[in-house]
């Protein structure tokens, strides 16, 4: 069975270490943000524009302000 082009595109691999180790759901999704460029990088922008003076701001108001669901 071959995999269209667009399939091959939507596959995720996950090594098997971290997938046997992982115990749960929230361990493995860290995992993967780690591990993704775009979201690390939207996360070094949220943190350079919030914490600007080096006071930091609490959770829910970074939340809040960039429309995240905690």
């Amino acid at each position: 069975m071959t995999m269209s082009k667009a399939a091959i595109k939507d596959v995720l691999e996950i090594p098997t270490g971290v997938w046997e180790s992982a115990d749960s759901k929230e361990e493995l999704e860290d995992w993967l943000l780690a591990h993704n460029p775009k979201a690390i990088q939207k996360l070094r922008q949220i943190r350079d524009a919030e914490d600007v003076t080096g006071q930091g701001k609490s959770l829910s108001e970074v939340a809040r302000r960039w429309n995240i669901k905690l």
